[in-house]
């Protein structure tokens, strides 16, 4: 790692958390009087809260990745469609907000955002090249960032939770830059969400004094599964440790109501970590064992990435899977 990566860096991650931070305090007051969630059965806080973060979150990143591409000091790949879809999920979630907006409708958007971002893959980008021809391959693709996009906004639902997943995850994706295992662009919007995460966690530390909203989780879920696809091109392993537990959560929790015979498109409160609020944990209390947990699959996925070894991927997908259901059926006990 050069030491101009180095410098340019941290020169990311402060001014974006800097920004985020600015911005987030300077919206507050408008989010106030337009957007607050009131509690309701589903709700896990208990008083009206204001959300919305999402829009000074993202524009701290729309405007450091600007200010980077002014500056030419993203060579590849190009950052101008994911962040243009980005933009277009924030306003959509923003919507959904203000009034909440049929799933269809959101579907619909979500659907043409990944295919727009696909097409713009270079005709040479390959994840499973021995598994599935291209075109299989690319409809998978665009299917998976709809799906993490939304599980992501279904596990948006503690004090700090976004933040105990994104922090370890975008800092693993960028360690795997500064290895020369993705490429610059990759890391360097890496490096612009975790500086925006940790402006709003300032914020969202329990108890929370105001929420992401929509318009945050759904472009964040959008910049990971991005850049998932990237770490996966060049590590498949490394991808599917980083998303481990936000995938585990939301997967089994779909399959348990379809089991139960749930209608799955309703809202609910039976995620692993809301049980686990539910049975007695602290919210601090599951999101440091989240962070953590998080923080352990972004070393496994490192270790995987650098070892090219057949043995290790096998050996730190188990260690994942086993640091996963050791949370999660914890979780799922109570206290």
């Amino acid at each position: 790692m050069l030491d101009a990566d180095v410098v340019l860096s941290a020169a990311v991650v402060g001014v974006s958390a800097a920004l985020s931070t600015a911005l987030i305090f300077l919206l507050r007051p408008l989010l106030v009087r337009h957007l607050m969630a009131h509690p309701n059965d589903r709700s896990s806080h208990v008083q009206a809260t204001p959300e919305g973060a999402g829009f000074g979150v993202m524009a701290a990143i729309f405007i450091v990745c600007i200010g980077l591409l002014v500056g030419t000091a993203v060579p590849n790949p190009s950052l101008v469609p994911v962040l243009i879809g980005a933009a277009v999920l924030t306003v959509l979630g923003g919507l959904d907000d203000a009034r909440p907006l049929p799933v269809s409708w959101r579907l619909l958007i979500q659907g043409a955002v990944a295919l727009a971002i696909i097409m713009t893959l270079p005709q040479d980008f390959r994840v499973l090249p021995a598994v599935l021809p291209a075109a299989a391959e690319r409809a998978l693709l665009v299917f998976g960032i709809v799906c993490f996009v939304n599980v992501v906004n279904f596990l948006d639902g503690l004090d700090w939770m976004t933040v105990a997943q994104v922090v370890p995850m975008s800092l693993g994706i960028a360690c795997l830059w500064w290895l020369g295992i993705v490429p610059a662009g990759i890391g360097l919007l890496a490096l612009a969400l975790l500086g925006a995460m940790l402006g709003f966690a300032v914020f969202n530390r329990h108890p929370a004094s105001i929420f992401l909203g929509d318009s945050g989780s759904l472009p964040i879920g959008l910049l990971l599964a991005y850049m998932l696809i990237w770490v996966a091109e060049a590590h498949l392993v490394s991808a599917l440790l980083l998303a481990l537990y936000t995938i585990a959560d939301s997967a089994l929790t779909f399959f348990r109501r379809l089991a139960n015979g749930e209608k799955v498109t309703d809202a609910h409160r039976s995620h692993f970590y809301q049980r686990a609020t539910v049975g007695g944990f602290r919210v601090p209390q599951v999101t440091t064992r989240i962070f953590l947990l998080c923080a352990w699959l972004a070393a496994l996925a490192i270790a995987a990435a650098l070892s090219l070894s057949l043995i290790v991927d096998l050996v730190t997908l188990v260690l994942g899977a086993g640091g996963v259901a050791i949370v999660l059926t914890g979780f799922a006990r109570g206290r």
